[in-house]
């Protein structure tokens, strides 16, 4: 009996474990959406008026954002307002993992800009 309590334990932990890193963004992907002037049905891709992350390095702890004079009030509503306005293209779900790997790319530019070469794979 109670090496089934353990191994349910041992399930359980794993599967919360595992939940919470598929949830997080992915810094690499959110990269490459980054350099994609075709992203979210775009025309330019974000490194074209950020080039290497220029502008964003304290974009991620900031809680709100005023671009071109409109106020937005968390990162995922500024990286749409981007898509939207400068970029010709649609909104996506700031619940969506795309949104997440974007946050976590913009995120990961604290301290400085990003490296120049994109990310192995891509």
């Amino acid at each position: 009996m109670k090496v089934s309590k353990i191994v349910l334990f041992v399930l359980i932990v794993f599967s919360l474990v595992a939940t919470g890193a598929f949830a997080a963004g992915d810094a690499a992907k959110g990269k490459v959406f980054f350099n994609d002037a075709k992203f979210a049905g775009g025309s330019k891709s974000c490194n074209e008026c950020h080039p290497n992350g220029k502008g964003l390095d304290k974009a991620g702890d900031k809680k709100e954002f005023t671009i071109m004079g409109k106020t937005q009030k968390s990162l995922e509503e500024a990286i749409n307002f981007c898509i939207v306005g400068a970029n010709k293209g649609k909104a996506i779900d700031v619940k969506s993992q795309q949104m997440q790997d974007m946050v976590a790319f913009i995120k990961s530019l604290k301290g400085g800009a990003a490296p120049k070469k994109p990310a192995a794979g891509y």
